[in-house]
């Protein structure tokens, strides 16, 4: 991924909720298949990533449930916002997935979608495991404390 200095990346859109609700084990940086008009809904900054999951399906990987909002002045030749969209990812890749989620009882989950240095639209993937509320007060607690910890360090 680009250094967050570069002219040319930016953030589209970021999930989050996914650190707070999942295990992030790995992640992975995926191509995504736009059309034209998705891609200016795009440079506007109009999408949404926070409630969407990418499965295995066919021998494919998809985003479901992903929004990117219509654009205005494509008319009759726009896209259908919440559309399930095809992530470009190696066979390899694609077999890891497959494995995680079927046999480990893993989420796919998308953590952010960017603009790369080249300008391409690429989506970071986090294999996930989902946190109980044990688990996410435990996150909160350590969280709380560190920022304390850093108070005191900072005035002392």
């Amino acid at each position: 991924m680009a250094t967050k200095s570069d002219p040319n990346y930016k953030i589209i859109a970021e999930n989050r909720r996914a650190r707070f609700d999942y295990f992030i084990e790995s992640d992975l940086e995926v191509g995504i298949v736009l059309t034209g008009s998705e891609v200016k809904s795009l440079r506007t900054g109009q999408s949404n990533i926070a409630e969407s999951y990418a499965s295995v399906e066919q021998g494919e990987l998809w985003l479901i449930n992903g929004y990117i909002a219509a654009y205005k002045q494509a008319g009759v030749f726009g896209h259908e916002e919440r559309r399930r969209r095809k992530l470009l990812v190696s066979r390899k890749e694609l077999a890891r997935f497959w494995q995680a989620v079927g046999r480990e009882g893993m989420t796919l989950i998308p953590l952010v979608m960017y603009f790369n240095d080249r300008g391409m639209v690429k989506l970071k993937i986090g294999v996930a495991k989902g946190k109980k509320n044990h688990d996410k007060r435990e996150t909160d607690a350590k969280r709380d404390w560190n920022r304390q910890k850093q108070r005191l360090l900072k005035q002392g």
